[in-house]
């Protein structure tokens, strides 16, 4: 399995503490949120990763170069233009094997999502896509089908996990990466002809700490797992 870490956002909830870096090295319990999301990928197997790179991508560069990994890594490079998440996956599509799956992760999501199991599951449903999703107060909620398939965007439903599987098959029906554009548009498009499918996990191990009031939490989190 293949891995993508979405680490090229501008971070804006974070300011100040990204106003001198990238989200994706903001520290929590002592370590940058971007090797959080390397190890976590490489725990469950994935060997080769792309990461995508827009604010301070310098820094993410060279913090990466810095350290020895368990997997390749390879840079999507956007410092020219910011591509959100669909247009950063097309433009990072040239990257990857083609062969095998891709495990797409935001960098400032830390979960005990099992991965492998997720990977597994779609697998065993044969999904372009498979979200994970959970139960709980969000904006932005997603109505699936009876049988888990992702219908359309609602104002009831299941709320997006920042983390999925997709089949390289997926990539071809993206549109081109000459614009920003965000992929769950994209997902409710496809889904109209293919399996864009959910995996459910639980909404009490999961966090966001694309935002200051979850940094605090996450520190415990992580200190008390001992990661």
């Amino acid at each position: 399995m293949e891995g993508f870490i979405l680490a090229a956002g501008l971070g804006t909830r974070l300011r100040p503490l990204t106003d001198d870096r990238p989200k994706a090295l903001v520290e929590v319990g002592g370590k940058p949120l971007l090797q959080l999301a390397i190890e976590k990928l490489q725990n469950a197997g994935v060997n080769h990763l792309v990461i995508n790179v827009h604010h301070f991508a310098d820094k993410v560069v060279d913090f990466v170069r810095s350290r020895q990994w368990q997997c390749a890594i390879d840079i999507s490079d956007e410092r020219a233009l910011l591509l959100d998440t669909g247009g950063g996956l097309k433009h990072a599509a040239h990257l990857f094997s083609g062969h095998d799956n891709v495990l797409v992760h935001n960098v400032d999501i830390i979960s005990d999502i099992d991965l492998c199991d997720v990977e597994a599951r779609h697998l065993r449903d044969g999904n372009l896509v498979t979200l994970c999703v959970s139960r709980r107060q969000t904006k932005r909620l997603l109505e699936f089908s009876p049988d888990g398939l992702l219908v359309d965007r609602a104002e009831s439903g299941l709320a997006f996990s920042g983390v999925s599987v997709v089949s390289p098959e997926l990539f071809p029906l993206l549109p081109e990466a000459d614009h920003p554009y965000p992929v769950i548009d994209e997902y409710i498009r496809l889904g109209r002809t293919h399996r864009i499918g959910s995996y459910l996990h639980s909404a009490e191990r999961w966090l966001d700490v694309g935002k200051p009031e979850t940094l605090e939490q996450a520190k415990q989190w992580i200190l008390s797992s001992g990661k």
